[in-house]
């Protein structure tokens, strides 16, 4: 049976019409975001994660969205052209329903999931914190989706892909009930089946959220999984005719030994870059704040340096053989030079878009731009 995909819904009820409309002025204003998100932050996160990201989609496909894009600043990396630096990480739209809304924001790529083979809920609610004095939030999510068919109809229904308008990566990892020996069959399952929609697949196994999943980064686990999916991606290469890069998206809560296990991995395997980083599980930053006892990972601002960090030590023992997509803490543009210095080649944002509005986007290119006569 075909599944439907999401952005077939039915027509959003009169209120969510109105709140399109609103969504669609305060992403298209900078002043007007800052005297919304008090708001959007009297909702609980997750209800307003679940109002906005459909009320774009529609303000979207009305036409309503009218955000300044960021100059033409292009980015060769992975075989792939990026339109400018600045990406969406993946979490805020896990199933790909969102796609197109998400696209009209100004990102020079886009990333969706992570999902998973098998539909899956969860964790239980309430599973998502803001801690606004840090400028940060906690998730313990727990790769919440619809399953890789769902995801994947989504992706096809996009304007986005079938206009083929710019990057898409997809995010893939396991699913919740599959034992840690058994991983590898849930990431060649979801490889498989995004395969020909993706421009580049990141394998998510950094997640803190998913039990036992950053065992993954272990050298014998990690050297599996990679193995594994490098024979994949060559066989699929050649069965579609065409070569998608994968990218393996790690955690920030390793040492240097463990950033040398890992980058000698890489370097024997042979991804085709690395993303870091995931959320945290450290709390030293923020722990006389409300919710930072609760479980799961922390992102935002106190994110920042401990992802440069492993940006730093990943750069020290990879050079120049594997390019770095750093994430995790971006709130200004200088947070997001700070990512380039470390040695990242691209940045992706996502709390710091919910604290920031869709300016942030354009606030990071316009300081990660290469002056037209620097360029090769």
């Amino acid at each position: 049976m075909a599944i439907k995909p999401r952005y077939n819904a039915d027509p959003l009820p009169a209120s969510h019409q109105a709140a399109s409309r609103f969504i669609a002025l305060i992403v298209s204003d900078k002043l007007l975001y800052a005297l919304a998100r008090p708001l959007l932050f009297a909702m609980d996160p997750e209800s307003a994660h679940n109002l906005t990201l459909p009320c774009l989609r529609r303000a979207a496909q009305w036409g309503l969205v009218h955000v300044q894009q960021p100059a033409p600043d292009p980015r060769q990396l992975m075989g792939l052209t990026f339109p400018n630096p600045v990406g969406l990480a993946a979490g805020l739209d896990k199933d790909g329903a969102y796609i197109d809304g998400l696209a009209s924001l100004g990102f020079g790529f886009i990333e969706v999931g992570t999902v998973t083979p098998r539909p899956q809920p969860g964790n239980p609610m309430p599973r998502m914190f803001r801690l606004p004095q840090a400028r940060a939030i906690i998730n313990r999510m727990g790769f919440n989706n619809g399953g890789v068919d769902a995801f994947v109809a989504n992706v096809r229904a996009s304007q986005f892909h079938q206009n083929k308008q710019g990057i898409l990566g997809l995010n893939i990892g396991k699913n919740a009930g599959t034992p840690i020996e058994r991983a590898v069959d849930d990431y060649l399952i979801c490889l498989q089946k995004v395969y020909p929609f993706a421009s580049y697949v990141a394998v998510n196994i950094s997640s803190p959220n998913t039990k036992n999943l950053r065992q993954l980064q272990g050298a014998s686990e990690l050297g599996a999984l990679l193995s594994a999916l490098k024979d994949a991606q060559l066989r699929l290469a050649d069965r579609h005719k065409r070569y998608v890069p994968i990218a393996l998206k790690i955690a920030p809560d390793i040492d240097a030994e463990q950033i040398k296990v890992i980058a000698e991995t890489l370097l024997h395997c042979q991804p085709d870059a690395v993303i870091a980083t995931n959320t945290t599980i450290r709390r030293e930053s923020v722990s006389q704040l409300k919710h930072a006892g609760e479980a799961g990972g922390l992102s935002g601002s106190p994110l920042l340096e401990p992802s440069n960090t492993v940006i730093r030590g990943l750069k020290k023992e990879i050079g120049d053989a594997l390019p770095i997509i750093g994430v995790g803490g971006i709130l200004s543009g200088e947070d997001a030079k700070s990512k380039v210095a470390a040695g990242a080649s691209l940045v992706q944002l996502y709390t710091g878009l919910i604290y920031r509005g869709p300016a942030l986007i354009r606030e990071c290119a316009a300081v990660l731009r290469i002056p037209d006569d620097h360029r090769a």
